[in-house]
């Protein structure tokens, strides 16, 4: 699925797009799908990794450490 976004350019004196003006709408739909984008990357970091699985209270244990 691809994502469209729309936003206002603010330029320098030579034309150059220098930032991005965004409806606070698009800007929290950006932010949520780049979570869930980082969400997804750690699961598959943590599922190539080949770590052995902990159950979560042991997990907690050694984090405690």
């Amino acid at each position: 699925m691809v994502t469209k976004f729309s936003g206002k350019y603010v330029v320098d004196e030579k034309g150059k797009a220098v930032s991005v003006l965004l409806d606070i709408k698009t800007y929290r739909r950006l932010i949520a799908e780049l979570e869930e984008l980082e969400t997804i990357r750690a699961y598959d970091a943590a599922k190539a990794s080949g770590d052995k699985e902990l159950p979560f209270d042991l997990a907690v244990q050694e984090i405690e450490k």
